[in-house]
């Protein structure tokens, strides 16, 4: 039976991607910081349950290690753990900035060195890194240590998928737009017009199965946000500007 280990795999987007695997057969691990709702989805699914804040390296190689305990190999990581930064750079306290760059970021980092020697008995075996749109674009609302920890997140899975290539394992990232899921802003939009826009995690769990079996380095959901990267990599300063005056217009 194939192994996956998802993390933040008790609500959200985590728990609809363990939902879809444990559907097509999978056997799931989820960690997730919070104990009750993360044993209650694990019950619902019949999958393991394993306490951890990806936060915390010294927590990520101990859960790691138990599942080490129980499984011989592991087949899939999807690294999808993460929180809302809640503000742009100048609202932030230093405290919480640490906490959105070590949770969204470091977490993948050590989530995929804890898991590879498990993903190495596995190969052929697959990573997907659930980044976002915000890890391309970073203008305006959509900027601030959020979008950073999203950025480095997305080049951390474009740089390591060279190096894990000749090991078998292939790297995947899968950037979303605004995913309806719990304590995220895009909740606010609920009643809007722009609510149209916010993904179900349903959605998103497809398409990280899909970047797996169709073997996708890199995926959009929606396909068309992918245009947003492509204008801020071409014209970054002339949206600065843009937003700028926008801004100062507002203010008048």
């Amino acid at each position: 039976m194939n192994v996956a280990v998802v993390t933040g795999g008790s609500s959200g987007i985590g728990a609809a991607t363990a939902r879809l695997l444990t559907e097509r057969g999978w056997r799931c691990v989820l960690l997730a910081r919070g104990t009750e709702r993360l044993e209650r989805v694990a019950g619902e699914l019949g999958a393991e349950a394993e306490v951890c804040d990806v936060s915390d390296r010294q927590q990520v190689e101990a859960a790691a290690a138990r599942v080490a305990e129980r499984h011989p190999a592991v087949h899939l990581l999807v690294s999808n753990a993460g929180i809302p930064g809640g503000g742009r750079f100048l609202d932030l306290s230093p405290e919480r900035i640490e906490e959105v760059i070590s949770t969204n970021y470091l977490g993948s980092v050590w989530a995929l060195r804890a898991f590879l020697p498990l993903l190495e008995a596995g190969a052929p075996s697959d990573v997907v890194n659930v980044a976002s749109i915000a890890g391309v674009y970073s203008v305006g609302r959509s900027s601030g240590p959020y979008a950073a920890s999203k950025h480095a997140q997305l080049a951390f899975s474009r740089g390591v998928a060279a190096e894990l290539a000749p090991r078998g394992i292939r790297v995947h990232a899968v950037n979303p737009g605004p995913v309806r899921t719990d304590g995220f802003p895009q909740n606010r939009l609920k009643g809007t017009r722009l609510d149209r826009f916010v993904l179900p995690p349903e959605r998103v769990a497809a398409a990280i199965l899909r970047a797996v079996e169709r073997g996708k380095p890199e995926s959009y959901v929606f396909g068309a946000y992918r245009i947003a990267g492509l204008l801020q990599a071409a014209l970054p300063g002339t949206l600065v500007r843009l937003h700028t005056r926008r801004r100062r217009g507002r203010r008048k």
